[in-house]
């Protein structure tokens, strides 16, 4: 039976918190808030628990996951070849709705599906999120919804899709943003934006002005 915790209440949130690293940490999956829609997330080192999020979504290895951190400097550990240009648009958007395309470090051992060597990474702007990132360490999260259906904007909307596939539910309200992430490709030489969401290619441009754009 799903357990769900109101985090806008100071001792929901802290017990909430406290059973959702709990609930990573055996391996379960739980829904948290973030700046843009909730996600559903697992522990990023158990395939088995990254598995049953894919399987919750109805989504398959060739949509692999991404990687919510909840300090830049955890980077050092997960990816390689980050170049200066890269350290840049870190520095100017994180934390916030920009995810990072890397090539992750050979000696990891996780199973994120068919990432080709690469994962795709973003340290989300959300209190909750950081607690229990900062917490457990980084998690495999997608967003809190059924494959081909809207992204969630409130807990209600996730816990309808998923219902007792994930075992606690974080409400933090409705989210502030509901426009996704930018992804940007930096495994390149030129950074590449492979989808632009709530940071255009103008305000990344000021960062990096050779900014490539995806066709």
């Amino acid at each position: 039976m799903a357990r769900r915790y109101d985090t806008n209440d100071a001792t929901d949130r802290t017990t909430g918190l406290r059973e959702a690293a709990s609930a990573v940490r055996r391996g379960e999956l739980v829904v948290l808030p973030t700046d843009t829609v909730y996600g559903i997330g697992a522990d990023a080192f158990s395939s088995e628990a990254v598995q049953d999020l894919l399987e919750a979504k109805g989504r398959g290895r060739n949509m692999p996951t991404p990687v919510l951190i909840g300090s830049p400097n955890t980077l050092h550990g997960l990816v390689t070849d980050f170049s200066e240009l890269a350290w840049e648009l870190v520095d100017a958007f994180w934390p916030g709705a920009l995810t990072l395309v890397a090539k992750h470090q050979p000696s990891l051992q996780w199973d994120l599906g068919d990432t080709r060597g690469t994962v795709a990474v973003r340290m989300p702007l959300h209190p909750v999120a950081l607690e229990l990132l900062t917490e457990v360490g980084p998690m495999a999260v997608s967003s809190a919804n059924l494959t081909g259906h809207p992204s969630p904007e409130d807990c209600d909307a996730a816990q309808e899709m998923l219902g007792d596939s994930v075992s606690v539910y974080l409400d933090g309200g409705p989210t502030p943003g509901i426009v996704p992430s930018s992804i940007v490709d930096v495994t390149r030489e030129v950074p590449l934006l492979l989808r632009e969401g709530a940071i255009t290619a103008d305000e990344l441009r000021k960062v990096v002005p050779d900014l490539e754009v995806a066709n």
